[in-house]
């Protein structure tokens, strides 16, 4: 397989995660301005490498350079529109943490414990594009810090409303995304395009996939989005109304309890408990929780679990590791689910 920008931030989590996978190998990578270089030259001063993906050398991300039978896409959002297509009309398979096409009506958007069903518009996309690949999507660093948790409220108790503050680390705008000068000391509350997602994203991720569309789910979601100084780890400032009272003892249960057709298949990337609840009073924290690059940093960490002021309100504060979970890891995950039901070759 193909990691698709895999001289980034992200790129060298997949190939962290990557270097043991009992059921993929990393076969071809590509880059931008590293093109013809070793792979090691190419991650000079950036970040850690493993050995046996020194001598690789950086591809164009052009699909008849590449010979792979699956690519992930960790690539910038204005290549990712164009090339991502590119990849599926030649045939590749392509899961992708990018953002350009999560929102096209025949692209699924995933959280494999979540929506596994989605999977199914892969039928669709293909004919109706007329390609023999196809693209597959994953959300946003920061909706995956809260939208499994809210799976199994919507599940046991209904969900009318979130409003959501995020408090998001500097690791989420790349290696070069935010200045020291700009966020050592401070929060910036503000992150162009991420309010938008933040609010549309898990809507269709919650939502139902039938009769070849999506229809979203029925709950409305307000966001502010601010950025943080810290490296790894976003977290969640939760308050949810629900479409029926419940007790905070019957919220942990359901959250404790949440198990999705990852944990049942028990793929090698899924966590055996997506959702931790925290019992702490001040936890978690990305220092402590945000877990490490492999199968500890899926898990999502619950804590302050309480009920609110109004009627079928609970608040708590989620907190995922946005470089695994919320990026290489989750679309390594989705890649090992399309290959246990039967959609990779």
């Amino acid at each position: 397989m193909c990691v698709l920008g895999a001289t980034g931030m992200v790129g060298q989590i997949y190939l962290q995660m990557l270097a043991d996978h009992p059921w993929f190998e990393v076969s071809a990578v590509t880059g931008n301005t590293t093109v013809g270089k070793k792979l090691i030259e190419a991650y000079a001063g950036k970040g850690d490498l493993p050995r046996k993906f020194w001598e690789l050398e950086v591809l164009p991300s052009d699909p008849s350079k590449i010979d792979a039978d699956l690519v992930f896409s960790c690539l910038p959002t204005k290549a990712a529109r164009e090339l991502e297509h590119k990849f599926a009309e030649a045939g590749f398979p392509v899961v992708s943490d990018a953002s350009a096409n999560r929102y096209q009506e025949d692209v699924p958007l995933i959280v494999p414990e979540i929506n596994p069903e989605h999977l199914d518009a892969i039928d669709v996309q293909r004919k109706r594009r007329g390609w023999e690949g196809f693209v597959v999507t994953t959300p946003n660093c920061t909706t995956t810090a809260f939208v499994l948790p809210l799976k199994p409220l919507l599940d046991e108790f209904g969900l009318r409303y979130v409003n959501v503050v995020t408090m998001q680390a500097v690791s989420g705008a790349g290696y070069n995304g935010v200045p020291s000068m700009a966020i050592m000391g401070n929060i910036i509350p503000y992150i162009q395009g991420e309010e938008e997602k933040v609010e549309q994203e898990p809507r269709k991720i919650l939502g139902t996939y039938r009769d070849g569309a999506f229809r979203p789910a029925e709950v409305t979601i307000d966001a502010t989005c601010t950025r943080v100084p810290t490296l790894v780890g976003h977290l969640a400032a939760v308050t949810a109304t629900l479409s029926r009272e419940a007790s905070v003892e019957e919220v942990a249960e359901a959250l404790e309890g949440f198990r999705g057709l990852p944990q049942q298949l028990e793929l090698p990337t899924a966590p055996p408990r997506p959702v931790v609840v925290r019992e702490e009073v001040d936890r978690p924290q990305p220092r402590l929780d945000a877990g490490s690059n492999d199968r500890s940093g899926m898990v999502v960490h619950v804590g302050r679990l309480r009920k609110g002021s109004l009627e079928r309100t609970v608040k708590f504060v989620s907190l995922t590791n946005n470089l695994v979970r919320g990026a290489a890891g989750i679309a390594i995950l989705t890649a090992e689910l399309l290959k246990a039901t039967g959609r990779l070759g």
